[in-house]
């Protein structure tokens, strides 16, 4: 598929999710064959003002390109400031994603994320200033809608595109249902339908047989898969081989599953402070493990270790007794 000038051999994309896709999750993933990542949502304020963590989060490493940088903020001028003066002048990304679809309170508050579903204007005019001074393609994600009475996706999708966006990934739910309930998929085909730039579909996508279905039922032109990726890399892997020969390939094993685990956790330890690596590697490891054989007694033990070795041990010893 193309978004702009940029052509993606294969259409399966990891999706920025704030306190994940770091990284080191995402040279994991491009082991696994993913088309396009993405990096954790980044503040535009952050960069106006210089905010030395936001610039910590623009991190990005050869072997993982193509790389989308994702930003967020509701202020057109900023947006087109930091692009024009910061964004333009760093070649390790690809594309410039605009966040209009995190439902988080602390970002909704300030009426960034998806909270600028309730205002189709602005929208238009911050992908305009976005497009007008990037020189790389600008993209855009939404949601449904801000809630059940404002399902307005056909309608911001159009304004975007209207707006030179270069491609738009739609989440199939608003913004009130967070996470909860099922994904509209036919609204991602409504979206398809009345619009001309390429569409990503996004949302319940937790095995490879969704996927294909997702692609087939609303003709989107890629998919993005976020929750479905967390401690289960090989989604990507698994569902190329899907959509490319029909075969559906096996889980991996519980003893593959750790020895990633494994090289996430070294990963991060070269990438991060130590104690700081072990502590983000919990949540990994939860999600990793899951449906394992006493895989609750392990989360609790793991959330009491702080040293990198002992935990390593630890892992290694679960492996052997799995």
């Amino acid at each position: 598929m193309k978004i702009g000038s940029l052509e993606f051999e294969d259409n399966v994309f990891l999706a920025p999710m704030a306190g994940v896709t770091d990284l080191t999750f995402r040279l994991i993933c491009k082991e696994m064959g993913v088309g396009l990542l993405y990096t954790e949502m980044i503040s535009s304020k952050g960069l106006y003002f210089n905010d030395k963590k936001t610039h910590e989060l623009m991190k990005i490493e050869e072997k993982e390109k193509p790389v989308a940088l994702q930003i967020f903020g509701s202020d057109p001028e900023v947006m087109a400031n930091i692009t024009n003066d910061k964004l333009n002048k760093i070649d390790d990304f690809a594309i410039v994603d605009i966040n209009m679809g995190c439902p988080a309170p602390k970002i909704v508050k300030n009426g960034d994320g998806s909270a600028l579903m309730k205002t189709p204007k602005l929208i238009g005019r911050i992908v305009k200033e976005v497009v007008k001074y990037s020189n790389k393609p600008v993209t855009v994600k939404i949601r449904k809608g801000w809630d059940d009475n404002n399902q307005n996706a056909v309608e911001v999708a159009k304004i975007i595109e209207d707006a030179g966006a270069s491609a738009i990934t739609v989440h199939g739910r608003t913004r009130e249902q967070f996470y909860s309930g099922k994904a509209d998929w036919d609204m991602i085909r409504r979206v398809k339908e009345n619009i001309s730039i390429p569409v990503i579909g996004n949302g319940d996508v937790f095995v490879p047989e969704d996927g294909k279905k997702l692609i087939e039922e609303t003709g989107c032109d890629a998919i993005m898969i976020g929750r479905g990726a967390r401690g289960n890399p090989w989604i990507f892997k698994r569902t190329l081989h899907l959509l490319k020969t029909g075969e559906l390939l096996p889980e991996p094993s519980d003893e593959e599953k750790i020895d990633v685990c494994i090289k996430h956790l070294n990963l991060l330890c070269t990438i991060k402070n130590e104690k700081i690596a072990v502590k983000e590697m919990r949540k990994h490891i939860a999600w990793y493990i899951k449906g394992m054989k006493n895989s609750a007694e392990m989360r609790n033990k793991i959330n009491t270790i702080s040293d990198k070795d002992e935990l390593e041990e630890i892992l290694y010893r679960y492996k052997q007794n799995s």
